[in-house]
């Protein structure tokens, strides 16, 4: 027992209470505690009845049942690898920054399931999280299940046919990507790469609340040096490694 313990006090803080919340509110419902109707996003009920909520409980509730119970568990376990990869790779010392692309990522997803009535949102907001580590990571190369090797920059995708073929659908992780796709295009490719401006900024009350770390990355990188602007020049750092490719499965 106190090496569950150990490996649950291991995970990195923001991922242990995501992690931790896709337990127990799936668990509450499975239990009857609070009936699951009260758990999902229903857009009637969150705009006209004010039960504000559910995009909150919609986002880690899950019905957990004999025909859902194992995509259930896949992508727990996607949420537990892609998260802490991110909150210790990429986003390392900075847990205000990841923070921000948490809530970013899912008030995007909670006004595409507002508008399109979607009652579940955990698999969308995992699947963005996802999104974003595949392409800070996306020339390395993974490994999926019988062996497959790509790189990971398609693996959003693969994942998206594998959840189709045990969960029949790919709404859910289509949106995830397309979430994805914008925040890392406005975070990363677009003022890095392009030269654009920054249109994401980290809030101040979220530095308050999540300080950053001595130790951790120091920055996201630095645009190419014919767009660099001359105050970005002044902080240093660099292009940093973004993480390192592995086999799913492995613990």
């Amino acid at each position: 027992m106190s090496d569950l313990g150990d490996w649950f006090r291991s995970i990195p803080l923001i991922t242990r209470y995501w992690f931790a919340s896709s337990i127990a509110v799936p668990l509450i419902g499975k239990l009857g505690l609070i009936n699951p109707a009260y758990l999902v996003l229903w857009p009637d009920a969150f705009i006209h009845r004010f039960q504000i909520w559910r995009p909150l409980t919609g986002t880690f509730y899950f019905p957990v049942g004999p025909g859902t119970g194992f995509l259930y568990l896949v992508n727990l376990y996607f949420l537990y690898q892609y998260s802490s990869r991110l909150e210790t790779g990429a986003f390392d010392g900075r847990p205000a920054d990841y923070m921000f692309m948490l809530l970013f990522n899912w008030i995007c997803i909670v006004i595409t399931g507002l508008v399109m009535d979607m009652q579940l949102l955990m698999i969308p907001l995992i699947m963005s999280v996802l999104y974003v580590w595949a392409q800070l990571n996306r020339d390395m190369i993974v490994s999926f299940w019988f062996g497959t090797r790509f790189k990971a920059c398609y693996l959003p995708w693969v994942i998206l046919g594998f959840n189709y073929i045990i969960g029949g659908s790919i709404i859910n992780e289509l949106i995830g990507n397309l979430v994805g796709h914008v925040y890392f295009f406005l975070m990363f490719k677009y003022p890095m790469d392009l030269g654009g401006r920054n249109f994401l900024t980290t809030p101040q009350f979220l530095y308050r609340w999540l300080p950053n770390r001595r130790g951790g990355v120091s920055g996201f990188g630095v645009p190419p040096a014919s767009v660099r602007r001359p105050a970005e020049d002044q902080q240093g750092g660099g292009r940093h490694n973004w993480g390192q490719g592995f086999r799913l499965g492995d613990q």
